[in-house]
């Protein structure tokens, strides 16, 4: 099927839904391969700075040493989160207010949440390209046939011949569809489980760094 005879004989109905798959499909394969180099990474990552924190022999020697093997920032943030509790929140504020335990509590879920959203980010239009993208395309083909039989109602007897390029033609808006949406599906799903390791460990972390700096003294230096 030529596609310039495709595009030339659909309606604008037909171009718009070709466009917004094309558009989805370009959006997700950046995201995707984006996000495969950075997880992959992060899941690497996550395990050597955490091991080097406890390597460390102390707070503020592991926030130097992170602040410049941790270029992607996934433990640094606990760390320097809670190295600004263990020097003391400035007096008279809220964030002074209340026991060390939940100051470090608060700290910490801030900072791991503020790491997790930037793992997560691109997840939402991966989940709406695969659940929209063969919905566009079911549009595109019904329209499509729609309009072919329409055209071919008042242009003389219709037969199978007749019928079958420009149904065939319109089904090409499903397979388009399912083209685009499958890998972002799959990519989502993959991508879920990756953050999902990443998040288990700076959860087991941030608990771990929590209890350590419950036990230890508040010192200024670390």
């Amino acid at each position: 099927m030529n596609a310039w005879h495709w595009w030339h004989q659909g309606d604008m109905v037909t171009r718009v839904s070709a466009v917004l798959l094309l558009a989805m499909s370009v959006a997700s394969w950046v995201v995707i391969l984006w996000k495969a180099w950075l997880l992959r990474r992060a899941v690497a990552a996550v395990g050597r700075g955490t091991a080097a924190f406890w390597q460390s022999p102390s707070l503020a020697a592991a926030a130097r040493d992170l602040a410049a093997s941790d270029r992607d920032r996934l433990v640094l943030p606990l760390v320097e989160a809670a190295a600004g509790i263990a020097q003391g929140a400035p007096a008279g504020t809220l964030a002074a207010g209340g026991q060390r335990g939940q100051q470090l509590t608060r700290v910490l879920r801030d900072a791991l949440h503020g790491v997790l959203g930037r793992l997560q980010f691109g997840q939402v239009l991966l989940a709406t390209v695969g659940s929209t993208a063969p919905f566009v395309g079911l549009l595109g083909t019904v329209w499509g046939i729609y309009h072919a039989l329409t055209a071919l109602a008042g242009g003389g007897p219709v037969s199978i011949d007749r019928v079958a390029g420009p149904v065939g033609e319109a089904l090409v808006m499903t397979a388009a569809g399912l083209a685009v949406a499958i890998p972002a599906v799959l990519a989502y799903n993959l991508f879920g489980r990756w953050i999902g390791r990443v998040e288990a460990d700076l959860e087991g972390f941030a608990l771990d760094l929590r209890e350590l700096l419950l036990d230890a003294p508040a010192s200024p230096g670390g």
